[in-house]
């Protein structure tokens, strides 16, 4: 009897990744169970030898784990594209997100401003830099530790805005989404997937993986906040 299909993906993946594997259960046969963790974490467990068939990880965590030959590399393919978005606690004015004038006035307003260890945080923090607000707002940067949703620290208030992906924050109590960044501040990340090397079924991975990239998948992520990365 074929054993369950086991992956590892990022938070950002986590709620389009369980409503797949049941999909892909019902209606497939295949028996799928996704561990789900901070992204850095989830590299790490795999650097360190974790047995699992799949990975689900932003794009460039991906491919540094190929390069590594932790991933076979035939086999990557990129499934989902997320936007960042901004929040603010339930209850409170929403800012509005028209332009970039809009954005600087959001973060120079804020007193504590939340952001993710993931590829959001980071790509974040790049935009801060080139709208010459880091010094400005170096003391109001609070990051979520790893696995945790940046959200969560507007909820519990630790901070009035936060940054995160969209997949991560529109499902959070207490938090309201004000919207994507705009125009050139967008931010948005690539999540693909690829069958691990250490894997003892790749064939049925791979399987997987076309039915996270199927158009029926599309539908579920775009019920998520992310959008297929071809474009369905």
């Amino acid at each position: 009897m074929d054993r369950e299909i086991s992956g590892l993906s990022s938070m950002a993946t986590r709620p389009v990744l369980a409503e797949l594997t049941e999909h892909i259960r019902l209606a497939h046969g295949l028996a799928v169970r996704f561990d789900s963790a901070g992204g850095v974490e989830i590299a790490r467990r795999v650097r360190d030898g974790a047995e699992s068939d799949v990975l689900v990880l932003a794009d460039g965590a991906l491919a540094g784990l190929t390069e590594q030959g932790h991933v076979l590399g035939g086999t990557v393919r990129p499934l989902w594209v997320s936007e960042v978005v901004a929040a603010v606690p339930e209850g409170t004015p929403v800012p509005p997100l028209r332009s970039e004038s809009d954005l600087r006035t959001a973060l120079r307003s804020a007193k504590r401003i939340a952001y993710s260890t993931g590829p959001s945080g980071t790509a974040l923090l790049d935009l801060i830099a080139r709208l010459d607000l880091a010094d400005v707002l170096r003391d109001r940067l609070v990051q979520a530790s790893p696995g945790v949703p940046a959200g969560s620290l507007l909820s519990s208030g630790r901070a009035d805005l936060a940054f995160q992906q969209h997949s991560e924050l529109m499902a959070l109590p207490g938090v309201v989404v004000a919207g994507p960044l705009p125009g050139d501040t967008a931010i948005t990340s690539t999540f693909s997937g690829g069958v691990l090397a250490v894997s003892s079924q790749p064939a049925r991975a791979g399987d997987v993986l076309d039915l996270l990239g199927s158009d029926a998948a599309s539908k579920a992520a775009r019920a998520r906040g992310m959008r297929a990365a071809g474009g369905r």
